[in-house]
């Protein structure tokens, strides 16, 4: 690993990563982009369990649906940085006082380390009774639900938009189950083309929908997060 020295006699500060025997030109880039990446240093810093923290955060700070007292729901919540940023926001750890205690339930096909302040099983979503079982973990219904799910890459790029906007709307359906009125559900979702029949659905279901690619979604990822509020019921 070296550093690059600029002409002007000043350090270029950005990481190069050396091609390594064995490692793919991909993985080498990736690795370079990791390494370079403001946001991983940042989650690295406030403790954060990935990058993908500073998403659900900069949604938040503009739409504001992680209120204390909330009851969050976090679909394929591994690693578990949303559920980090929700305990922090509604409060699930009574840190704020004068204010509502809120719940942050993850949910995830694999076991994910605890997580302070957050309720963590071992569940698949979309088996059935999943709803009823997220529920009676919450003691009611949800205020809040939200993923950051992704379908495992095939490396073809329309199969991929294909399998996440299914993903995607599998969630959107498991939260009509949850939600109660006035709720908020929050998705991840790629941009192709197949979104058309998810955003119908949704603005039938919620009295606002807006599409929002935040700061930490990077430039070249297709990638963009559906906030859908005011669930009807």
């Amino acid at each position: 690993m070296a550093k690059k020295t600029s002409g002007r006699g000043q350090r270029d500060l950005r990481v190069k990563v050396k091609s390594a025997r064995g490692r793919k030109l991909s993985s080498t880039l990736w690795l370079e982009r990791q390494l370079n990446d403001p946001y991983v240093k940042r989650a690295q810093a406030e403790g954060y369990r990935g990058r993908a923290a500073f998403k659900i955060l900069e949604l938040d700070d503009k739409f504001r649906f992680l209120v204390p007292g909330a009851r969050v729901v976090d679909l394929g919540c591994a690693p578990g940085g949303w559920c980090q940023v929700a305990v922090k926001r509604v409060n699930a750890l009574n840190e704020r006082s004068g204010k509502a205690v809120g719940t942050v339930l993850g949910i995830d096909l694999q076991e994910v380390e605890p997580i302070a302040g957050a309720d963590l099983h071992v569940l698949d979503f979309l088996e059935d009774e999943a709803d009823d079982k997220v529920k009676t973990w919450l003691g009611g219904q949800a205020d809040v639900v939200m993923s950051d799910m992704a379908a495992a890459s095939s490396g073809h790029k329309q199969t991929d938009h294909l399998r996440i906007m299914a993903l995607c709307e599998a969630a959107a359906y498991f939260a009509f189950d949850v939600l109660d009125p006035g709720g908020t559900f929050v998705a991840k979702v790629l941009a192709g083309g197949a979104e058309g029949d998810l955003q119908k659905l949704l603005k039938q279901k919620f009295t606002k929908v807006a599409n929002v690619k935040p700061p930490a979604s990077r430039s070249n990822s297709s990638e963009k997060f559906v906030v859908a509020q005011g669930f009807r019921g």
